[in-house]
């Protein structure tokens, strides 16, 4: 039987940001490698889940990459309309982190 820890437990930094005026990045980062490769290789966090987890259809995620120089998983998503315009709540895209920080990672006992 495996359990389950949260993200916001195994990663040093979850934020988000602009990525210019149409899109928002997103970056995991973790302070040490045995927390990447186990958030990496649960596949807990993929384009997909992402997807799902903002309730957005995939194809709206630019860009997904798993980045071991920095120990990061970065992704960024097109916006609904651009940062800054009518109905628009989130100008620099940095409140948008928070429904990462329970994503459950397996772990094993």
């Amino acid at each position: 039987m495996r359990g389950t820890r949260p993200l916001v437990d195994l990663a040093k930094t979850i934020r988000s940001k602009n990525a210019g005026v149409d899109q928002i990045t997103f970056d995991v980062i973790f302070a040490d490698r045995a927390s990447y490769d186990l958030v990496r290789r649960s596949r807990a966090l993929t384009r997909e889940t992402v997807a799902a987890l903002y309730r957005i259809p995939p194809d709206r995620i630019t860009t997904f990459v798993e980045y071991e120089p920095g120990l990061a998983i970065k992704f960024t998503i097109r916006r609904d309309r651009p940062s800054g315009s009518p109905g628009e709540r989130d100008v620099f895209g940095s409140q948008q982190y928070p429904p990462l920080f329970q994503v459950p990672i397996p772990v094993p006992e």
